[in-house]
């Protein structure tokens, strides 16, 4: 047995036995494993308690120290609430598809698949070490057919699903062709990319495939054509996440905007239960202030815009139409289709040259950069309000998702119209009160209107009774904004454009509908084929349609997608199965879908899949999914508060909707992890004359000479020392260098940056184990700070855990006593307990950390041997270094896992304060400390502080003005002369 190895000896002498702990976690890796503890099952007998980490990629690096941060706050969370007597789900899991693994693959000829499994197969080994109590018998991988079965499944429904604007859930599209048949789009209550009229006789002379399009229009799962981010060199779309200044993240390659038909999901139907949403939830104000803007709700007015000498016309949404009168020139989106509409063949050439320079940047770098760029269309549009002419423009900082991809500028009273117009010298019309606009747009939220109306050119005289006109020459009567309030104003000008028919009040959203489609090999294949250029979806019987074997995983030489290389990837619907597709004829046997699904389709919805892994009849089981409900805490990081969390949040809602999940959110409660960041480490040229020496200077000498920083490995430095030696083998070319050294040692220069391998900062956590234990890393990673905020690693500091964890061991070394403990003991325990409960709450694991070491210290002072007080220490220290907790509950001579043993209570009468110190100033200036009995009076006080021998020095030659006593803090004696 492992017991053996560690040669214990009699706990009940004086004997002691080393901290060996590469033994003891070894031994108790095993055991969990052997004895199977940390899983679990559903029980209807005890309270549950979810907590999920976003899972990870597995790339081909491994773990760094800044990976585990995470998973190590919430594991000392899931444990802590077990130990208090909760059912615990604690999974981990895989989010196994993504592009490196894809590139790697056309690199080497290598399926993704291979080196996926190899990468997954070094996380779970380093995270093993760490302790972790994941229920692995639950893991997920994303990449797993027997998971994305699921995932294609869901895809299924949305595509078989529309959105009731009347209900406000989603509902099966049988309902809607109901509908259609007896009543056409009449009260339909549909949520569609475009406003469809046709009655029910028209719809039943509709062809199979016009039903098809006009279903399009209306399905949550829909195909388009839609600007998306295109990487040539890459062949597939990217996110905006995998798109930096205008290249993509991976490679470095340029990306366009292009239009595509892609896959896209309805998500912007969803867009005002995600809001309302966040008032039921435990997340940051932060985090959902993040999700409120993405979202971006506003109250405006559709207004039509007719287009000069034509009997072309637009619609714009603005939340200020009350600013009509400040319009001066509107703006397009460059991707609108009006562009290539109101484009006279004047300013052709200089509007295709301005798209081909937007075509290269991504809609984030247009929403970041403000600078200005525009070119004028040549055409005009008239003011509804005034009759003016007003010139179009086409410019980047409008995007077509918003709105309707038009806008009317009004450079007084908003910034980046303001810009535009100073740039490009078009007119600016303030309509407050003695707002100045000379420098700057004027805040237009308050106020006195004025300038509205202007005097319209249909009245050249001025004449209120004709003002208004519009072109056609309809008289639209006198309409004044004059001398009311910026609300009163706003108020009526939405009534005079609904009664007038210039437009109609509208609630408006900028979150976008997510584009489904990439072009890749490594995803979720689609399970969908196409019949006269329509998608049909396969049985779902046939589920999971696996990813089929290819030769090479580029898009092919006509530009397909890697799918379109592969034999076998037709659908043929009298067998219901692949087959090759040269059997496709488009009458029986059809081609399947070329694209995959994106990485957030597999991570949308696998909280769900972690209830009920195996099941293969259903996603999860309506009595599983019952009892876990959804998650309690949800620990990730922020970079996934407009992504994944979007996302997850519309498809959890969907399923719910469906009848699939029973709660609405799915995440109560959200702790963001900040980062750990690099310590990065230097060491210093000297350059002579241009030429390399291979001399190096220490960091305190440095300023001697012109020297070169250069980042060197961390893992070879140690309390900022070098390892010359180390060094040399590292850099074989400077095997031969000198090194001008201070007090003997080569010290080097450090910077907090990103951790990262092209820096040399990037720690294995693998290292850190092997030298000083998993519950040291554990310890120390909690101990650097608030689990949310940013800190760097330093190794210089992680001693001080794997001392305090020696000596937590050595308390224990020297026999027991199971007679009472002492008031002392049981004061130092219970304010350790009180402490350590309320900061697992707040996640102020740092703290908690800190009155272990406090205790420790009082304790060990205190010569305690209390059998009852040492074990409460051992269940307080259990979540945070669970290895050392099981070897010394072993030692207590207690049964089972010290997991499972009940959470300590603080007894209050323990705490009571029998004595307490307070400072003694005079006139302000502390002097000296008493000691006082905790009840004593002011007046006991007072009469003590004053005969007291060392205060008399103080109050010689001085009368007592006034004694202040401030309870339990300090005295304070006001003198004069």
């Amino acid at each position: 047995m492992y017991l053996c190895t560690l040669k214990r000896k009699s706990i009940n002498n004086n004997d002691t036995m080393d901290y060996n702990f590469r033994e003891i976690e070894k031994k108790w890796q095993k055991r969990w494993v052997e004895q199977k503890t940390y899983r679990v099952v559903e029980d209807p007998k005890k309270k549950k308690f979810y907590v999920l980490n976003m899972f990870p990629y597995p790339s081909g690096a491994g773990l760094h120290v800044g990976h585990p941060l995470g998973y190590i706050a919430s594991d000392i969370y899931a444990r802590y609430k077990r130990q208090q007597g909760f059912n615990v789900l604690n999974p981990m899991g895989y989010d196994a598809y993504g592009l490196p693994a894809e590139q790697y693959a056309i690199q080497t000829g290598q399926h993704p698949e291979k080196t996926t499994f190899e990468n997954i197969d070094r996380y779970r080994s380093q995270l093993d070490k760490i302790g972790f109590s994941f229920d692995w018998e639950r893991e997920v991988r994303t990449c797993d057919p027997i998971y994305y079965k699921w995932t294609q499944w869901a895809f299924q429904r949305m595509f078989k699903s529309y959105y009731s604007t009347a209900s406000h859930k989603a509902q099966p599209t049988i309902k809607l062709i109901e509908h259609f048949e007896l009543m056409g789009t009449e009260n339909c209550n549909a949520l569609g990319t475009e406003e469809l009229h046709f009655t029910a006789s028209e719809w039943a002379g509709f062809s199979e495939k016009k039903k098809q399009e006009v279903l399009m229009n209306y399905r949550i799962a829909y195909l388009a054509d839609t600007m998306v981010n295109w990487c040539p060199k890459l062949g597939t779309v990217l996110a905006n996440d995998e798109v930096v200044d205008g290249v993509s993240v991976r490679g470095g390659y340029p990306v366009v905007q292009k239009k595509m038909r892609q896959w896209c999901l309805r998500v912007s139907a969803y867009a005002q239960r995600l809001l309302d949403g966040l008032e039921t939830i435990d997340w940051t104000d932060s985090l959902k202030e993040t999700q409120r803007n993405w979202i971006g709700r506003s109250e405006g007015t559709e207004v039509e815009f007719n287009v000069a000498d034509s009997d072309k016309h637009f619609t714009i949404f603005t939340t200020r139409a009350d600013t009509m009168f400040g319009v001066t020139f509107m703006v397009l989106a460059p991707e609108s289709d009006l562009v290539a509409e109101l484009t006279t063949p004047e300013q052709k050439e200089e509007v295709e040259k301005y798209l081909d320079y937007v075509k290269k940047r991504t809609e984030r770098d247009r929403q970041m950069d403000h600078k200005v760029t525009g070119v004028f269309s040549g055409s005009y549009a008239i003011n509804p309000f005034t009759d003016e002419k007003i010139p179009i423009w086409i410019a980047e900082y409008v995007l077509a998702g918003y709105g309707t991809g038009a806008i009317m500028a009004v450079p007084a009273h908003d910034s980046r119209d303001y810009a535009f117009a100073k740039h490009f010298g078009l007119p600016i019309i303030p309509l407050i009160e003695g707002a100045d606009v000379s420098e700057e747009s004027y805040d237009a939220k308050e106020g006195i209107v004025c300038n509205s109306p202007r005097t319209p050119l249909s009245s050249p005289e001025g004449d209120k009774e004709t003002a208004l006109k519009s072109p056609s020459g309809d008289n639209r009567g006198v309409f004044s904004l004059n001398g009311l309030t910026v609300k009163e104003a706003i108020a009526a000008t939405k009534k005079y454009v609904t009664e007038q028919g210039l437009g109609r009040v509208k609630v408006n959203y900028r979150l976008r509908d997510a584009i489904f489609s990439r072009q890749r090999y490594w995803g979720e294949p689609f399970p969908v084929y196409y019949k006269d250029d329509m998608p049909y979806m396969i049985p779902k019987e046939c589920l999971p349609l696996e990813l089929p074997e290819i030769d090479e995983y580029k898009p092919t030489e006509t530009g397909e997608p890697p799918l379109g290389r592969a034999k076998r990837w037709a659908w043929d619907t009298k067998t219901d199965s692949v087959v090759d597709k040269s059997l496709i004829d488009n009458k029986s046997v059809f081609p399947l879908e070329l694209n995959t699904m994106p990485g957030f389709a597999g991570s949308s919805a696998y909280y769900l899949r972690y209830m009920d892994p195996k099941n293969e009849k259903a996603l999860v089981d309506k009595d599983v999914d019952e009892y876990w409900r959804n998650v309690d805490l949800y620990v990730g990081g922020t970079e996934h508060a407009t992504g994944h969390l979007i996302y997850s949040r519309f498809w959890n809602k969907f399923l719910y909707d469906s009848g699939y999940s029973c709660e609405d959110e799915p995440f109560k409660k959200l702790v963001n992890q900040g980062m750990i960041q690099g310590r990065s480490n230097f060491v210093y040229r000297i350059e002579d004359e241009g030429v390399d020496k291979g001399k190096f200077v220490s960091f305190g000498l440095k300023d001697k000479y012109t020297t070169t920083p250069i980042h060197v490995d961390v893992n070879i430095v140690s309390a900022d020392v070098l390892d010359i030696e180390a060094f040399k083998a590292w850099r074989p070319e400077y095997e031969n260098a000198e090194f001008i050294l201070e007090n003997g040692q080569y010290k080097c220069g450090w910077a907090i940056e990103k951790m990262s391998k092209s820096m040399f900062n990037v720690v294995n956590p693998d290292m850190i184990v092997e030298k000083y234990g998993a519950d040291t890393l554990r310890l120390y990673e909690m101990f650097l700070g608030p689990v949310e905020q940013s800190k760097p690693w330093d190794t210089n500091g992680i001693d001080g855990c794997h001392r305090f964890l020696r000596k937590f061991w050595n308390l224990f070394q020297n026999g027991f006593d199971e007679g009472e403990a002492t008031a002392d003991n049981l004061k130092s325990v219970h304010k350790l307990i009180k402490k350590v409960s309320q900061d697992i709450e707040q996640f102020s694991y740092n703290t908690s950390i800190s009155a272990f070491m406090i205790c420790i210290n009082e304790l060990s002072q205190q010569k305690c041997k209390n059998k009852e007080m040492l074990k409460t220490l051992v269940i307080l220290i259990a979540p945070f270094a669970p290895h050392i907790a099981e070897e010394l509950w072993e030692t207590l001579g207690e049964q089972g896992s010290v997991c499972d043993a009940q959470w300590p209570v603080w007894d209050e009468q323990y705490l009571v304060e029998s004595q307490v110190k307070l400072g003694v100033a005079f006139n302000g200036k502390t002097r000296l400390e008493m000691e006082f009995a905790a009840d004593a009076d002011n007046k006991t006080i007072e009469e003590a502080v004053l005969s007291d021998e060392r205060a008399q020095k103080y109050l010689e030659g001085f009368q007592v003005a006034k004694v202040i006593i401030v309870p339990k803090r300090m005295v304070n004696i006001v003198l004069k002369k």
